[in-house]
C-alpha cells in the first residue's frame, strides 16, 4: 500500500470554511467533514496524538486522496456537509437518515397566512425559508417576528365567506395583544398581507428599515428611562443585526439544477459542477481540461456540460451557467442569473473553480517556473496593450536634496526578474537647479544614445516614474534619438494604480490585485531604492566637501582629493601636518590644522 503524502496535499489546502472529503486508495469517498478553517481541521488528523481513537487511525491510514468545497461561512459548510454524507453515505461517516434534519419556516399557503417552523416539507403552495442550522437562531427570529407583527396562530378557515357570516369569535390572543382579529373583520386582509410582506423581506436578510425602526425604539426607551424595555429591544437588535437569514447552499425553492462555471487559461481551463437536489447539494467536482486548438470558452464548458451530465446521469432540465453554451435545442433551459439564490449557487460554483485553477497553475509552476515567467509576461503584453513580450523592462527614478545633487537611476529587469548587473546611474551634467523634467530628459538621451552606439539592444517596455511632465521630457529624448515608435513608454503616477501612454490624456487603471501592476510596482520600488542609495552617497559626500570649502585656501576641487584619500572628515581632522603634505602643499596644511584646532 502506497504512503500518502499529507504534507504535499494540505499545502494546497486553504484558510476557509468549508467541506472536505477523503479517498482511499480505490478512488472510493470514505469520509466528509466540514470545517471552519479546512487547513488547520484537516491538518488535525495526521498530528500524532495518543488520545486518537482507534476507528480515526484506521481512518487516517486509508487516505490516498483529499478533496475540498469551500463555501462563504461556517453554516454553509453545515449544510453542505450534511446533503453530502445523506447522498453518499461515507463508511466512516454517522450516517444521516432523516432527511429532515434542519428544520425550516413556512410561511403558509392560506388566507391570513400563518408564520411557523416545521421539519416536513409538504409540495402545497406554501414558502419554506431555511433551512437553519441553528435551531434557537430561528426560534429567536420567531419570536422577534411575532413581538413585532401580531399575526393569528390559529387554524381556522379565514374565507372572506365565513368571516362576513360572522363563524367566528375572537380569542385570548387577541386580547393579549398577540392577534389583531382578523376572524371578526377587526384587521383588513391588505393590512396583513403587508405585514406578511415585511417579514419575507426580514427572513430573506433585507432587514434594515425593520432595524433602523428598532433602533429608534430602542432610543425612545433609554430617553424615558424604561431600561427593561430597552435592554429586551437591545438584545432582539443584536440577534436581528448578526443573523444570517439564510444559507447560500441551500435554498427550497431551486429542486433539480445543475450549475457550471469556468476559468480559463492560454492552454487549459477547468470547470466545475455543482448538482442541485430538492434544495441542496449533492454532488460536486471540478476538472482540468487541457486545449488542444485553442478552442473557446463556450465550445470548453459544453463538452464539460456533456460530460458531467452523463457522469452522473443528470435529467436536471435548468442549468445555471455563466454564459450560454452552443447545446443547440437539448431540451435544456439555461439560465444566467443576475440576481437572487442561482446568482449565489454560480457565485459559489466560481469560486471554487478559481480557487482550483489557482492551485493547479501554482502547483505546476512551482515544477516549471519558466512557465510562470511566460504567463506573466503574455499577461502583462496584454494589460499594457503592447505587441510584443516585455522581456527587457527600463525604469528610471530621479532624485535631489533640496534642489541640489540631482541624480538618475535606471533599473534593468529580464524576464521578470532584476538583472542587477545591468543597473545604471547617472549624474546629471546639464541640469541646474530642482528640473525634474529636464533631469529625465537628460537621463533618457544619454541611457538610449549609448545603446545605439553600442548596439547593446533597446528593451520592449520603458517605465518612467512620474506623471506626464516626465513622461513628456522621455518622449521628447527619445524622439531626438528616431526610437520612440520602437519601444512602450509608460509615466507611472504616484499611486501607482494610474499608468499613462505618451499623448492619452487618460490613464490605464489595472487591478490592484494583478500580477502586471506588481511587477510594475516592484520595479519602481527598485528604481527608487536604488537611485536613493545612490543619491545618499553623493549627497553626503558633497555635504562633507561644502565643509572642507569653509576653510581658507581649500576649494571644491581640494576638497574631494581630501576626501578621496582619507575617506572622511574624521581622518581630515585626525591627520597631522605631513599627513596632509601627501595631498596638499603647506599653506594648505597649515589652514586646516588651524581650522580643525579652533572648532574643537
Amino acid at each position: 500500500m502506497s504512503k500518502f503524502d499529507y504534507r504535499a496535499a494540505l499545502k494546497n489546502i486553504p484558510h476557509k470554511p468549508g467541506v472536505y472529503q477523503y479517498w482511499n486508495e480505490d478512488n472510493e469517498l470514505i469520509y466528509i467533514g466540514k470545517a471552519k478553517d479546512l487547513r488547520n481541521r484537516v491538518s488535525s488528523y495526521f498530528v500524532k496524538d495518543t488520545n486518537v481513537n482507534a476507528k480515526t487511525r484506521v481512518l487516517v491510514s486509508k487516505i490516498r486522496n483529499i478533496t475540498f468545497t469551500i463555501v462563504d461561512t461556517e453554516v454553509d459548510a453545515w449544510l453542505l456537509e450534511n446533503s453530502m454524507i445523506k447522498k453518499h453515505q461515507p463508511r466512516y461517516n454517522v450516517l444521516l437518515k432523516d432527511d429532515k434534519t434542519y428544520p425550516w419556516i413556512i410561511i403558509k399557503n392560506e388566507n391570513y397566512p400563518r408564520i411557523f417552523w416545521t421539519r416536513r416539507i409538504v409540495k402545497d403552495g406554501s414558502r419554506y425559508l431555511g433551512p437553519y442550522a441553528s435551531i434557537s437562531m430561528m426560534h429567536a427570529i420567531l419570536g422577534l417576528i411575532k413581538e413585532t407583527y401580531p399575526l393569528r396562530t390559529c387554524n381556522l378557515a379565514l374565507t372572506r365567506q365565513n368571516i362576513e357570516a360572522g363563524k367566528f369569535k375572537v380569542c385570548l390572543e387577541y386580547q393579549l395583544g398577540n392577534c389583531k382579529g382578523p376572524c371578526q373583520d377587526f384587521q383588513t386582509e391588505e393590512d396583513y398581507e403587508s405585514n406578511i410582506e415585511e417579514i419575507k423581506d426580514i427572513l430573506n436578510g433585507k432587514i434594515g428599515s425593520v432595524l433602523r425602526r428598532m433602533k429608534a425604539e430602542l432610543e425612545n426607551a433609554i430617553a424615558n428611562m424604561n431600561y427593561e424595555l430597552a435592554h429586551r429591544l437591545k438584545r432582539k437588535f443584536d440577534l436581528l443585526e448578526n443573523y444570517q437569514s439564510k444559507s447560500t447552499v441551500v435554498n427550497s425553492s431551486i429542486t433539480d439544477v445543475d450549475v457550471f462555471s469556468i476559468a480559463s487559461e492560454e492552454k487549459m481551463a477547468f470547470v466545475n459542477f455543482l448538482k442541485v437536489m430538492n434544495g441542496t447539494i449533492i454532488q460536486t467536482q471540478t476538472i482540468e481540461i487541457k486545449k488542444k486548438l485553442d478552442e473557446s470558452d463556450e465550445e470548453l464548458l459544453t463538452l464539460a456540460i456533456m460530460e458531467f451530465r452523463s457522469r452522473y446521469n443528470s435529467t436536471s432540465k435548468e442549468v445555471i451557467v455563466p454564459f450560454k453554451p452552443d447545446l443547440g435545442d437539448a431540451g435544456i433551459k439555461f439560465t444566467i442569473p443576475k440576481l437572487g439564490e442561482k446568482r449565489k449557487l454560480l457565485d459559489l460554483s466560481q469560486k471554487n473553480v478559481q480557487f482550483f485553477k489557482k492551485e493547479r497553475i501554482d502547483q505546476y509552476e512551482k515544477l516549471n517556473p519558466e512557465v510562470r515567467t511566460e504567463r506573466l509576461l503574455t499577461q502583462m503584453m496584454k494589460d499594457l496593450r503592447m505587441n510584443q513580450l516585455p522581456r527587457h523592462i527600463e525604469c528610471f527614478d530621479n532624485s535631489n536634496f533640496q534642489g541640489k545633487y540631482p541624480v538618475s537611476a535606471i533599473v534593468v529587469f529580464k524576464d521578470g526578474k532584476p538583472s542587477k548587473k545591468d543597473y545604471r546611474h547617472f549624474n546629471v551634467k546639464t541640469v541646474e537647479g530642482p528640473n525634474d523634467f529636464a533631469t529625465m530628459e537628460e537621463a533618457v538621451f544619454r541611457r538610449y544614445r549609448r545603446v545605439l552606439d553600442e548596439d547593446t539592444g533597446l528593451p520592449q517596455l520603458i517605465l518612467i516614474d512620474g506623471g506626464k511632465g516626465q513622461l513628456s521630457s522621455a518622449m521628447k529624448s527619445l524622439r531626438l534619438l528616431g526610437i520612440d515608435k520602437q519601444v512602450t513608454v509608460i509615466g507611472i503616477a504616484k499611486r501607482l494604480e494610474e499608468l499613462y501612454y505618451p499623448g492619452d490624456q487618460y490613464p490605464l487603471y489595472l487591478d490592484k490585485k494583478s500580477e502586471t501592476l506588481k511587477v510594475i510596482q516592484y520595479l519602481r520600488d527598485e528604481a527608487h531604492r536604488f537611485g536613493i542609495t545612490f543619491h545618499r552617497k553623493k549627497r553626503d559626500k558633497g555635504t562633507l566637501a561644502t565643509e572642507l570649502e569653509l576653510i581658507d585656501g581649500i576649494g571644491k576641487t581640494t576638497a574631494e582629493k581630501l576626501l578621496k584619500y582619507f575617506k572622511s572628515v574624521k581622518k581630515i581632522r585626525e591627520a597631522n601636518e605631513e599627513a596632509l603634505l601627501e595631498v596638499i602643499n603647506l599653506k594648505q596644511a597649515k589652514a586646516i590644522l588651524a581650522y580643525f584646532n579652533s572648532t574643537n
